[in-house]
């Protein structure tokens, strides 16, 4: 059995999918950009957008009843791989040790021109 998870303090899904679903004591969030829910508008620059998609990742897993403390497995997607160190530098201030598994993964473009996008797998046990 699944269910779905939503939130307002994360943009809305704007497709055929869903913010998370849960399956059991494990969550899957779908990916997140760089855009702010209150106006659904792209922050601009990278470390503004690597903010903002785990500001969105927190708020759907707090939405779930979890955090990014449980988080087992993430997958971020750049545009530009320079920016991984930055990532790095960034996700230290959300999620703590011990930290996932991770993938990153360099893309020629992201949906609403995003820079970064990143989605995870909770497990609330």
């Amino acid at each position: 059995m699944k269910t779905v998870i939503q939130c307002n303090d994360a943009p809305a899904a704007i497709g055929t999918y869903s913010q998370a679903v849960r399956a059991g004591d494990t969550v899957y969030l779908s990916g997140q950009i760089g855009l702010d829910p209150a106006s659904l508008q792209m922050v601009e620059g990278i470390e503004a957008q690597i903010h903002r998609v785990f500001r969105n990742l927190a708020a759907v897993a707090g939405a779930a009843g979890l955090g990014l403390q449980h988080a087992v497995r993430m997958t971020v997607y750049l545009t530009d791989l320079a920016h991984f160190a930055k990532v790095n530098e960034i996700m230290a201030h959300y999620v703590p040790q011990p930290y996932p598994s991770r993938a990153a993964v360099g893309v020629a473009s992201l949906p609403r021109g995003a820079l970064v996008e990143i989605d995870a797998v909770l497990h609330a046990g």
